[in-house]
């Protein structure tokens, strides 16, 4: 499976971002697609995802009510507004080879891409 991430950049604090995955190579089907970021010094942490059918979604906290996930076929995106410099970091997309929404509770991700750098200025 390869992920191609798309869409970082610089952007203000309060400005808004979209970010793109492009899955391929994939073999099974419905199966769940997510985000996770990377800030400087910290670990990895969930930042969203959404079920194979596009039915149902899930968010990190810190996130909830300024991102947006969906997809679109073997696509996903992460719609970013209201942008905060703590959402700095380094944005992968992620799949599983799973779907379900038992695998997306439990934020079950097998396959990652490369990172996107996302930097919000004060």
């Amino acid at each position: 499976v390869q992920l191609q991430a798309s869409g970082g950049g610089l952007v203000q604090a309060g400005g808004s971002l979209r970010l793109s995955c492009a899955a391929s190579g994939v073999t099974f089907s419905n199966y769940n697609m997510g985000w996770f970021r990377q800030a400087p010094g910290k670990e990895r942490e969930f930042v969203s995802g959404i079920n194979w059918d596009g039915e149902t979604t899930d968010y990190a906290d810190s996130v909830k009510g300024r991102f947006t996930i969906s997809s679109n076929r073997n696509t996903v995106y992460l719609q970013m507004n209201s942008l905060k410099p703590e959402d700095t970091a380094v944005y992968y997309c992620a799949s599983s080879r799973y779907g379900g929404t038992y695998f997306l509770s439990r934020r079950r991700f097998e396959f990652w891409g490369q990172g996107t750098l996302v930097t919000v200025s004060s």
